[in-house]
């Protein structure tokens, strides 16, 4: 309909202190996992060179907090840094203590999921690529495993292939995981943040008529006071003065201006601004697609006695123009719109004779930036970005279902081609009204 900003686009910054308390949380297991080792279980360890790679990335955070704002964001080249700092660190204590063999080898996963889920693709391969390199190299570089010296522990080496490949493995596949749910996330965010714009700009067209009603009672007592002051000013000038014919015309117009807003203010409550029947907002929505080379058919039910009245929805305004909108991009030569309604429900159906749906995206239609149009605009001054992303269609389809709808999507059987999109209220939902004040009339000037 038009063009929105590119949300999705945004830059994915990384809060520092999100970082540093993770890397406290980290400094403090590595810290009491090296003393109940040493102390506790009296494995030998060399437990200074352990602290001092721990101390040096505890530096690094006091460092970091002495440095920065609390509230820094971070850009990704930074933020993929400080968590190739933190495989580094880890792989040198487990290089210190085992190598792969020691069980907390599964950790260097750790930066990689938050590097997915907070950072763009490329720093997440760069860091799972610099965490399995790591890895592979402590598979043939390590000091032995804490243990009883009396009673090594002496693992199988295909045991250690097979944990070697268990961490690259899931550094790959929990890595594309986590990137998956985290980008359909943001998607997801993204998405509504644009739905509520779109909310908010139609809700702001929507208001321009309750505006202009609003302006033309304010405006009734300062025009009712003009219309006096002429009126005196006219009295008091001489038949024969040159003003005359300059105060008449304006005595004229003021009557005029108060003749217009009469008409505004005196409308009754609700007509047209708060509601309209079901048959008027289909024909508004459609209007603007009329001149596309696309015929737009418009069926009712025979008898219109019981036509429904819903109320001036900016949601379902903007739900159904899209949809039309769609239909008519589609459609080979018309699109039909069927509108139905009983004393429960009401329904309308928009049908286009186009190819329908891509087998392919069916299931997934109605998700943000999911679909198969191609990515160009329709008209000069639209916003390329838009088309192609399924942005819009989630937008009416978020839009109608707030507005109490359910939607469903299917192709036509053949031979019939073409697909249909239907949309079924409760009449109840329907014709739910908004109650506003009554405006008073525009004051008459003595």
């Amino acid at each position: 309909m038009f063009g929105l900003p590119r949300l999705h686009d945004r830059p994915r910054n990384v809060r520092l202190d999100t970082l540093v308390r993770l890397r406290w949380l980290a400094i403090f297991g590595q810290f009491a996992a090296v003393l109940v080792v040493h102390f506790g279980l009296e494995f030998e360890v060399p437990i200074w060179a352990c602290l001092a790679v721990i101390a040096l990335s505890a530096l690094l955070n006091v460092a970091l907090r002495a440095s920065f704002h609390q509230t820094q964001w971070l850009e990704p080249d930074r933020a993929a840094w400080l968590l190739a700092f933190d495989i580094a660190e880890l792989a040198a204590l487990l290089y210190l203590t085992g190598g792969l063999e020691n069980p907390f080898g599964f950790l260097l996963l750790g930066p990689v999921l938050i590097s997915a889920t907070a950072l763009p693709p490329r720093m997440t391969l760069l860091i799972g690529t610099f965490a399995m390199v790591c890895a592979t190299v402590l598979v043939f570089f390590h000091y032995d495993l804490p243990w009883d010296s009396e009673d090594p522990l002496q693992l199988p080496e295909i045991y250690m292939v097979g944990v070697w490949l268990s961490i690259l493995l899931a550094i790959g596949y929990i890595g594309v995981y986590t990137w998956q749910v985290a980008e359909e996330a943001r998607q997801l965010s993204d998405a509504l943040a644009a739905t509520e714009l779109v909310l908010a700009r139609e809700q702001h067209l929507s208001q321009l008529d309750g505006l202009a009603a609003a302006a033309a009672h304010e405006l009734g007592t300062p025009l009712a006071t003009i219309t006096v002051v002429v009126r005196e000013i006219e009295r008091a000038l001489e038949a024969n003065s040159p003003y005359s014919d300059d105060v008449k015309l304006l005595r004229e117009q003021a009557q005029r201006c108060r003749e217009i807003l009469s008409k505004i203010t005196e409308l009754p409550a609700g007509d047209p601004f708060d509601r309209m029947p079901i048959s008027a907002m289909i024909e508004e929505a459609a209007a603007p697609h009329r001149n596309f080379g696309v015929q737009i058919g418009i069926t009712l039910p025979p008898d219109r006695s019981a036509e429904p009245v819903g109320t001036r929805n900016p949601g379902i305004r903007y739900g159904l123009g899209n949809l039309i909108e769609n239909a008519v991009d589609f459609a080979h030569r018309r699109v039909e719109i069927f509108v139905n309604w009983s004393s429960g429900e009401v329904s309308i159906t928009i049908s286009d004779d186009g190819p329908g749906f891509a087998p392919e995206v069916i299931d997934r239609i109605g998700q943000p930036y999911v679909t198969h149009r191609r990515p160009e605009p329709r008209g000069e001054g639209e916003d390329a970005t838009v088309f192609g992303l399924g942005l819009g269609f989630f937008i009416a389809k978020t839009l109608l279902e707030r507005s109490g709808a359910k939607l469903s999507l299917t192709n036509q059987a053949p031979p019939m081609h073409g697909a249909t999109i239907a949309i079924t209220w409760s009449r109840a939902d329907f014709e739910r009204a908004l109650i506003a004040p009554p405006l008073e009339p525009v004051a008459e000037a003595s």
